[in-house]
């Protein structure tokens, strides 16, 4: 956002003022006086007084008619698009509520988040929205905290999370345990692991062994690759070695699993099911993908989304991320805590904490104690070009 500039106007000198007023007044006197008659009594030329300059405070004015609210993306950059699709959605979320009392504010993150967040603080922000990457947030927090000011952000970096720092990014913990105890429920028992190298992979690798645990399953063979051939061919080899069982995670996006799962199937697990992880729900094409045919995910349900994204198709004329849902749902939280929220004072933040959490597009979610959202995920299965919702998200919690 453009910073507001306000110009004071300049003082008039009193004594041109005056020289112009009695240059008018010497030329409407040239007329001639009458020869006989009372004589003339000029009236006294009229008191000129400068205009008053106006009062400059420091700053900013204050707002005393909306709650102030910063929206922390990138407008610019790689990640440019996302940061507008968000952008958009909080738009489109003032729009559809009419909600006049939120003034939402946009700063672009990719000149600086910490920079971002210190002229949205100064500016008069009493919660921020966003970032939206982790190194973002990182570096948010500290002037976030310094000013008291909560932070709703669309990461899902859970070790993030805490003093003041609230995470609404899908969380792959739990996406992985929804699918693990959906799969113990159709009598599954036996698992093996595939997952892509890296800090995320890392992360599925212990959520997925507890997941299977805490549902008295077994992990009987995990394995980790890089994104060449060689090494997938090599990952599923290992893996077919293990011994047969009921099911695979594989835990990468749609793309790579859909390399690496026709290998599993020559190398020794040709009638696992496939379980997948919640960004396979980012990927539009997923459904049609004939390698990930019949395979599992859990992630927030798409029916409102569906709703959501043709409104926002008619209205920018272009669809939205599958992510600027977040954006959405985190001004209806906004909205539902700002009834209770006087304007001028700071965020409730102990309204975030609510244990009924909220409702949004992307379905029912609250804080846990640690900051992470919650949410009500629905187990989703691939099938003959789309996805089929196999078993519902929960309303509630």
């Amino acid at each position: 956002m453009a910073e507001a500039a306000i110009t004071s106007q300049r003082r008039i000198g009193a004594g041109r003022i005056l020289l112009v007023a009695l240059a008018a007044i010497v030329s409407a006197c040239s007329s001639v006086v009458p020869r006989s008659g009372p004589p003339v009594v000029q009236a006294p030329p009229p008191r000129v007084v400068a205009p008053a300059e106006p009062a400059v405070m420091p700053g900013l004015p204050t707002d005393e008619e909306h709650h102030m609210i910063a929206l922390l993306v990138p407008l610019t950059g790689t990640n440019g698009a996302v940061g507008r699709s968000l952008a958009n959605a909080t738009q489109l979320a003032l729009l559809d509520t009419g909600n006049a009392a939120l003034r939402i504010t946009t700063y672009d993150t990719a000149t600086g988040p910490a920079a971002a967040a210190q002229k949205a603080i100064d500016e008069g922000a009493r919660l921020i929205l966003g970032p939206l990457l982790a190194e973002d947030v990182r570096a948010v927090l500290p002037v976030a905290k310094r000013a008291g000011v909560p932070v709703i952000s669309f990461s899902n970096d859970a070790t993030l999370a805490g003093s003041g720092a609230y995470l609404m990014g899908y969380s792959p913990a739990q996406s992985i345990a929804r699918v693990v105890d959906y799969a113990n429920s159709k009598g599954i028992t036996s698992y093996g692991g595939l997952v892509a190298g890296g800090v995320y992979g890392q992360r599925a690798s212990t959520v997925f062994l507890r997941a299977v645990e805490d549902n008295g399953g077994k992990v009987i063979g995990l394995q980790t690759y890089q994104h060449t051939p060689a090494a997938m061919a090599a990952a599923a080899a290992r893996l077919g070695k293990s011994g047969p069982v009921g099911a695979v995670l594989v835990a990468d996006a749609g793309v790579g699993a859909a390399a690496i799962v026709p290998v599993m199937r020559r190398t020794g697990e040709a009638s696992a099911r496939v379980l997948g992880v919640e960004f396979w729900n980012n990927d539009p094409s997923i459904g049609t993908r004939p390698a990930l045919n019949g395979a599992w995910f859990a992630s927030v349900d798409n029916t409102l989304y569906r709703q959501y994204a043709a409104k926002y198709r008619a209205r920018f004329g272009s669809g939205p991320y599958r992510l600027s849902s977040m954006g959405y749902d985190a001004v209806l939280l906004t909205i539902r805590i700002a009834r209770d929220w006087r304007i001028g004072r700071p965020f409730p933040e102990d309204r975030l904490r609510d244990k009924d959490g909220f409702a949004g597009i992307d379905g029912a979610f609250r804080f846990a104690r640690d900051g992470v959202a919650e949410r009500a995920l629905a187990v989703q299965e691939v099938r003959g070009g789309t996805t089929v919702t196999v078993s519902p998200a929960p309303s509630g919690f």
